[in-house]
């Protein structure tokens, strides 16, 4: 996929019609925007959608898909959709590994691992021969799915890799032991485009874009995907974008629905039908360390990413 043309343009767009200043007459900067009114079209609901089958149980197991969940924005809901996605896919018989590959460690701790305290991370099995991926392998509280924990010890490897041999294939290697005993690895990677993303980008199948329906995001996008292009033409041929995933949508904002249908039409069906709505469950997960297909099994959130489950592994 490329940005360049129509993509590009419809993404290099002025959204200040869609945003109006607070009044200095009781009219709070921080109010929320009410309900929309029955004239308000809400994109995400009106946009035609795919009946999704129910995943046919497996007979075996592996070799693994690989996916990335890319985005050089912080805070666009890539750990929460990592942890999420894993857990709905094992509800549906697959065993999943998630990779923690950003030094901040945000995925260990949501699944409720201190990575401090960890002596053996990720960073041990690029950095050192002699360690394996069972070695830093963590089995976590939802049966299926494992991990393999980060810390801030893998900053260090972003400096001591510049002068490695085929440096951006090293995460590629210390993963391919475990593709057989797997059904998917979802890589939960750092908020930026340097040598870690790309190790990663290196190493996957795919990518899902979780796209949060802000502005900065939506800017952000065309040069990701730039990035995506060069790693195939580059270093992994196989590369191709699996799905965008708006998340943190709230229809009740102009702005929100404003943003999310610039993405529908630049990207059409390369945009998950699945929206992951902003809800005050998944703080509470993050806290709790767990899911939020076990924390609040019934929730709209829950739901959701049972949803995009289904999509990913009709795709």
């Amino acid at each position: 996929m490329s940005t360049s043309g129509e993509d590009s343009t419809l993404l290099d767009v002025d959204l200040r019609a869609t945003v109006r200043r607070p009044g200095r007459d009781g009219d709070s900067a921080d109010a929320e925007e009410p309900r929309p009114t029955g004239r308000a079209v809400d994109p995400a609901q009106a946009r035609a959608t795919r009946t999704l089958p129910e995943p046919a149980p497996l007979q075996s197991h592996g070799p693994a898909r690989v996916v990335a969940l890319c985005n050089q924005k912080g805070g666009v809901g890539k750990t929460t959709s990592t942890i999420n996605l894993g857990a709905a896919l094992t509800e549906y018989g697959r065993r999943v590994l998630l990779v923690d590959f950003d030094p901040q460690g945000a995925l260990s701790v949501g699944l409720g691992i201190q990575p401090h305290q960890l002596d053996r991370t990720i960073y041990d099995v690029l950095m050192e021969s002699s360690v394996t991926l069972d070695d830093v392998l963590l089995k976590t509280n939802v049966p299926g799915m494992d991990l393999v924990p980060s810390n801030i010890d893998l900053s260090a490897a972003e400096v001591q890799l510049v002068n490695e041999v085929a440096r951006e294939q090293t995460l590629a290697r210390a993963l391919a032991p475990a593709l057989p005993d797997y059904d998917l690895v979802l890589i939960d990677c750092q908020p930026s485009l340097g040598l870690l993303t790309v190790n990663a980008l290196t190493a996957a199948d795919g990518v899902i874009i979780p796209l949060e329906c802000e502005f900065f995001s939506l800017r952000g996008v065309a040069l990701l995907i730039d990035t995506i292009e060069k790693v195939r033409e580059r270093l992994n041929p196989r590369l191709h974008i699996e799905g965008i995933l708006a998340t943190m949508y709230d229809s009740r904002t102009v702005h929100g629905r404003e943003v999310f249908a610039r993405v529908v039409e630049a990207f059409g069906d390369t945009v998950y039908d699945t929206v992951i709505t902003r809800t005050v469950r998944f703080p509470e997960t993050t806290v709790a360390g767990e899911p939020i297909t076990t924390w609040a099994p019934s929730s709209s959130g829950a739901l959701q990413y049972r949803n995009l489950a289904k999509e990913v592994l009709t795709r």
